[in-house]
């Protein structure tokens, strides 16, 4: 065994066909697995011109060859496809326990083409697979669809990622949801997976997963669990969730309140994860192989959910002017429970307040509405009333009342809870992002803003463009091994390297772990060129660049891209459009 199940699945929802396949010795070797092989299937079978939600898009589910081994938050998969949100080739990472358990089924991935003509699931079981009708399923939320099929074929240790309404109706920013809470949230996935009829994907199994080197990878793992338990940020992930970031953002000034209209929220401390922990908090929870443990499990009047993480707490609070902890809570359990990214769904919300409260839009939620926002996430997901529109997402919404420009948002996909005016790397890590507005694809925030692995000054441009790039090729390279990304906190390319050569058997050092992950970089956007985009699309709400923040520490700031965007498309080997030359494209294998 060598970290990988050995088969892939096809499943064509048209011809109700379901082929299996053995993986690719050349698809490990050069794209490692999780995204790497979620984007270079992808955008092997779709022609670049088709409607994202046309029977001729793919679902890539992915693992990769560290999911599911027991090396500590080795737990990730990676749903890949074409948004309907933003046009670009994306991949939505999730944890829990699913992605184990579709290698456990016998599976490194599963490729959804096609549509059915009416609702399905589909079963991988101990190394086979089919589909089975889901006409019952069909309008149920992702906590009923899940405990719908584990009674349906009466085993507890099966494990469902699902949609729930919101992706059957088409919201453009609807998700997928593994063991009801938890999330391959961005770019809309669960819409394509609703356009195709698919209305969950089941495993079950016990089949082997194991290392080439398993006793050189248990000296990689004693190593790897040692640099986490002594890591600070992981210890207060631990204590707190990722919610421990709201007090860190804010006293840096850099929290979004408002729709971005400023950075700092004064009753930041009601919604932090802190107060999380004195107040709602039941206990922690982690995933798979986890000793970090970020999960958060939270009971209040008489309702219980995991979450909210960090960003929906900022979304549904700050960024909507709200400082209720369980409306917040509420609110992120609504979007579990219907199949909404929980960035997208509040932060469009926030665009429609600010909209209202300047007349643009006739509606009377303001900021700080709790009955307000609690209502639209309803409305949102059943596409009820505005709720139709909102669905859309906050930048087609904003220009049909026109005012794009109060869409936060890049390449039409929401900003996630950092402001790139006083953090300038992380502005042009979300600006340059190929999946649109983003935080994990490179996260800058680690150095800028937490010292993690050093202190960069967030103020400062120079040097930024190397930095992003670097971060931008490690994060796809994590992506495509399985391993969550927090373990970056921690880790160093070295590390990775060592865990997938006693791993998978194929040699691995540091300087190649970079170029796998700037190989998937680069096809993810030669083929976004391929739909349209170019250098006009990297870059950041007009707000961010022309209006400096007015408190703290960045008072002055707006987000610089002189110079950062050119130097940075000069590290890449890309030419002033923002296109990979041939030269890369050869050095890459991508001709």
């Amino acid at each position: 065994m060598n970290g990988y199940a050995g088969k892939m699945i096809y499943a064509d929802l048209s011809a109700g066909k379901v082929t299996i396949k053995p993986t690719p010795a050349g698809l490990k070797k050069e794209y490692i697995g999780g995204r790497g092989f979620g984007i270079r299937l992808l955008t092997d079978m779709v022609d670049p011109k088709i409607d994202p939600l046309s029977d001729r898009n793919v679902l890539v589910y992915a693992a990769g060859p560290l999911t599911g081994t027991g090396i500590p938050l080795g737990s990730r998969y990676e749903v890949s496809t074409i948004s309907p949100l933003t046009g670009t080739a994306m991949s939505a990472n999730s944890g829990g326990i699913f992605g184990w358990k579709m290698k456990k089924a016998g599976f490194d991935a599963v490729v959804v083409s096609g549509k059915a003509k009416k609702p399905v699931y589909l079963l991988l079981d101990n190394g086979k697979a089919e589909l089975r009708d889901a006409a019952h399923l069909w309008g149920k939320t992702t906590g009923q669809t899940t405990d719908a099929i584990v009674d349906e074929l009466n085993d507890k240790s099966v494990r469902v990622s699902c949609i729930g309404p919101a992706g059957e109706k088409l919201v453009l920013f609807a998700c997928i949801i593994n063991e009801k809470t938890r999330a391959a949230g961005r770019g809309g996935a669960g819409a394509v997976m609703g356009s195709k009829n698919l209305k969950a994907i089941a495993a079950r199994g016990d089949l082997p997963i194991k290392a080439v080197d398993e006793e050189n990878l248990n000296i990689v793992k004693d190593r790897m669990r040692k640099k986490i338990e002594e890591n600070g940020i992981a210890q207060a992930l631990k204590k707190y969730g990722t919610a421990v970031l709201v007090n860190i953002i804010n006293e840096n000034y850099v929290l979004p309140t408002r729709n971005f209209q400023s950075a700092h929220f004064p009753a930041a401390e009601k919604v932090s994860g802190e107060t999380m922990a004195a107040t709602i908090l039941k206990q922690s929870k982690g995933c798979y192989a986890c000793i970090v443990k970020c999960g958060r499990v939270c009971e209040f009047d008489g309702e219980s959910g995991e979450g909210p993480e960090y960003e929906p707490d900022w979304a549904f609070g700050p960024d909507c002017g709200i400082d209720d902890l369980k409306a917040v809570a509420r609110a992120n359990n609504i979007c579990n429970e219907y199949g909404l990214d929980a960035i997208s769904t509040p932060t469009t919300i926030a665009c429609l307040m600010e909209m209202a409260e300047k007349g643009y839009v006739k509606h009377p939620v303001r900021f700080g509405d709790v009955k307000g926002m609690l209502q639209l996430v309803e409305q949102i997901a059943k596409r009820e009333d505005i709720g139709n529109e909102l669905a859309e997402g906050s930048f087609r919404f904003a220009t049909k009342y026109g005012h794009p420009e109060l869409s936060m948002s890049s390449k039409k996909q929401e900003l996630p809870a950092y402001d790139p005016r006083g953090i300038q790397g992380y502005g042009l890590a979300t600006a340059t992002s190929v999946r649109g507005g983003d935080h994990v694809y490179g996260y800058m925030v680690s150095p800028e803003v937490l010292g993690v692995p050093e202190k960069l000054d967030p103020y400062m441009t120079k040097g930024k463009p190397q930095w992003v790039k670097t971060f931008q090729d490690l994060t796809a390279a994590i992506d495509a091994s399985g391993m969550c990304l927090f373990t970056s906190f921690a880790l160093d390319a070295q590390d990775y390297a060592d865990l997938l050569t006693a791993t998978t058997g194929i040699k691995t050092d540091p300087a190649g772990l970079l170029k796998t992950g700037e190989r998937i970089w680069n096809l993810q956007k030669l083929y976004n060129i391929q739909r349209g985009f170019g250098r006009k699309d990297d870059t950041l709400p007009a707000r961010l660049l022309n209006e400096p923040l007015k408190e703290g520490a960045p008072t002055g700031q707006v987000w610089r891209p002189e110079g950062m965007l050119d130097e940075y498309y000069t590290l890449r080997g890309w030419d002033e459009e923002g296109t990979p030359t041939k030269e890369k494209r050869r050095e890459l294998g991508l001709t």
